[in-house]
């Protein structure tokens, strides 16, 4: 047997010490990727038609103790003082809420809740009906911050991952940056989306799971980056939360959906100047331009498509991903007095699918519905009631012949549409019926 000196046992100790520790190092990284499920019934985005979904009004009795939450304008939800401008469609809804509002016939006016399990319930099964494919689900991080705005999110998501579980739809979670501080909300998403991925299990709920993969991974969107309205956090705060999500060894892993301004790739006149800008877009999955509001008529999109169009060239010479934002309407006239009511008509629904048919021709793969719950800013695609309640508020209503599912039913038509199952339509789907 060779002898050898202690110094160079030492040695060769020290180096089987680094090997066992690097090995142990693997072992972690390697199991980290079990915090996830390998994949899900979705794989993929492509081929998708999805929307946003806000999940943030609340009523005083539904348990949440946050009162006519998203409801209220000045703190009051009454007759003249109130955030919305549609009212939603009850009828079908188990528990709902009796309002201070009265209809023409002079009965109460009632509106659900999305604190509630049977709300989340009828909205999802509504997405299987018309053939939505799935939603994303709202987290600002403003919101889950507090402790009560961290339990109703929580609760609704969890509602939504039966559901959607039920019902065969993709769900994601969206974190939306708007109202985060400096730096410091870096940490409160991190610490959140650990809790979501430990408490919820929200990406490994089983073999059948639903939850929206892409390339492969679980699929986190990060909404508001590159805006140039004086955000108090930055690029580099949002490229940290990237990182994470990418690379974090327990809860990394996963695909990023990048929400940028509409004119994010000529830092046109909603982006900040910021060549970072860039940087950070290429390390991400998928680009998500935010363009509600920025055309108000079929005309103006057609301007605003020719912009599309070179922004899908730019990604996929970059071989990034990219999905368009599409919106039926807007009105926030109740939140501010001084927009006027129906701001962006709706149109029958040619403006919605005008905004479908071009980016579709454009060569889209993906859809974004801006949004699905929406009555806030009149974007909602829900069902909508044709008689909302009278007095000093003003609701928008559809008009006559459209019925309350008509946009539901164009986001379901939109999906056959994208996939190539039905022929390519260039004037809007007639209503089913009246």
């Amino acid at each position: 047997m060779k002898y050898y000196p202690a110094s160079k046992l030492a040695v060769f100790s020290n180096r089987l010490l680094v090997l066992f520790v690097l090995i142990l190092s693997l072992s972690g990284r390697l199991s980290a990727q079990l915090k996830h499920g390998k994949t899900s019934r979705f794989v993929s985005y492509k081929g998708l038609v999805m929307a946003g979904y806000q999940g943030w009004h609340n009523a005083p009795d539904d348990g949440a103790g946050r009162g006519w939450y998203h409801y209220t304008s000045g703190g009051k939800f009454a007759p003249g003082s109130t955030n919305v401008d549609l009212w939603a469609e009850t009828t079908e809804y188990p528990k709902v809420y009796k309002t201070p509002f009265y209809n023409d016939d002079g009965t109460s006016a009632y509106l659900q809740s999305a604190y509630d399990a049977s709300t989340t319930d009828v909205h999802f099964k509504w997405m299987k009906e018309y053939g939505l494919d799935g939603v994303f689900m709202q987290r600002f991080v403003s919101e889950i911050r507090s402790k009560s705005g961290k339990h109703h999110f929580n609760t609704v998501l969890a509602n939504a991952l039966q559901s959607a579980k039920k019902y065969g739809r993709a769900i994601s979670v969206m974190y939306d940056l708007s109202g985060c501080r400096d730096s410091v909300d870096v940490s409160v998403l991190i610490n959140d989306w650990k809790n979501l991925v430990d408490s919820l299990k929200i990406t490994s709920q089983g073999k059948e799971q639903t939850y929206l993969y892409h390339n492969g991974k679980p699929l986190v969107v990060l909404w508001g980056a590159g805006f140039n309205d004086n955000r108090k956090y930055t690029t580099k705060d949002v490229s940290k939360m990237v990182d994470f999500l990418q690379n974090d060894p327990v809860y990394g892993g996963c695909s990023i959906m990048l929400g940028v301004p509409t004119y994010w790739r000529e830092f046109g006149n909603d982006t900040e100047k910021n060549p970072a800008l860039h940087e950070l877009i290429k390390k991400v999955d998928i680009v998500h331009p935010w363009t509600v509001g920025r055309y108000r008529n079929e005309n103006a999109y057609e301007q605003y498509a020719k912009v599309q169009k070179k922004d899908i060239e730019w990604c996929n010479a970059k071989k990034i991903d990219y999905v368009a934002v599409v919106f039926p309407g807007f009105s926030w006239h109740n939140m501010n007095p001084n927009s006027p009511s129906n701001q962006i008509p709706r149109d029958r629904g040619k403006f919605f699918w005008k905004q479908i048919s071009g980016a579709i021709s454009n060569g889209v793969e993906m859809l974004y519905v801006a949004m699905f719950d929406e009555v806030d800013e009149g974007t909602a695609i829900f069902k909508i009631s044709k008689k909302p309640p009278i007095g000093a508020s003003t609701f928008i209503t559809f008009e006559y012949g459209i019925p309350s599912d008509y946009y539901l039913y164009l986001s379901g038509y939109a999906g056959k549409m994208l996939r190539k199952q039905i022929p390519f339509k260039l004037d809007v789907p007639l209503p089913r019926h009246d």
